[in-house]
């Protein structure tokens, strides 16, 4: 009688643990798996004035304007509310590099709807357009290139070319080996 309690026992400690093992997993890849399965009908925050949208990757979101990109307190608070634009950088109604950075990935427990925005950036390729909405302007870009870089390597935020636009976020996706960057030309 004993043996057969102590193995009904290890079955339901089994199954318990099975149990919590797939709740992790869930827990941990839904936001990436309701990327790609999930329709992405984002609603922009009431009173947003700059956004951001790329339909082909399915991403939406405002822009936090003026985010000082060497200051990373600052720069992770505006990360929580959006894509935020490098306060060096030019404005889309202005000539030179608008430069714009965000979120790939982040901590399962942390996750907000703007900590994937950038998770499928890499998917970008040349002919692909990026809008952005700025104060009641619509300014739209076609993708051109893409570079992963060292994260040391800060030149490409010192750009200054005209009408240009820069996407970045950390990659491979998790990480902050690299960085991933996506140049698109004003159409």
């Amino acid at each position: 009688m004993m043996k057969r309690e102590k193995k009904s026992l290890l079955f339901h400690f089994g199954n318990v643990c099975i149990a919590l093992a797939v709740f992790g997993l869930l827990y941990t890849f839904f936001p990436l798996f309701s990327l790609y399965v999930f329709p992405h009908n984002a609603v922009l925050p009431k009173g947003t004035v700059t956004s951001l949208s790329i339909p082909k990757i399915q991403a939406v979101a405002p822009i936090i304007e003026n985010v000082n990109p060497w200051n990373e307190q600052t720069y992770q608070k505006a990360l929580q509310k959006g894509v935020a634009h490098a306060s060096h950088s030019s404005s889309p109604e202005t000539n030179g590099t608008v430069y714009l950075f965000a979120h790939s990935s982040g901590m399962p427990w942390e996750l907000t709807r703007y900590n994937t925005v950038f998770l499928r950036l890499g998917e970008l390729r040349p002919g692909d357009v990026v809008t952005l909405s700025w104060h009641g302007k619509t300014y739209r870009y076609e993708v051109y290139d893409k570079k992963t870089i060292d994260p040391h390597n800060v030149s490409y935020l010192m750009s200054k070319k005209e009408n240009e636009l820069i996407l970045q976020t950390c990659t491979p996706i998790g990480t902050d080996l690299k960085r991933l960057l996506v140049f698109a030309k004003k159409i």
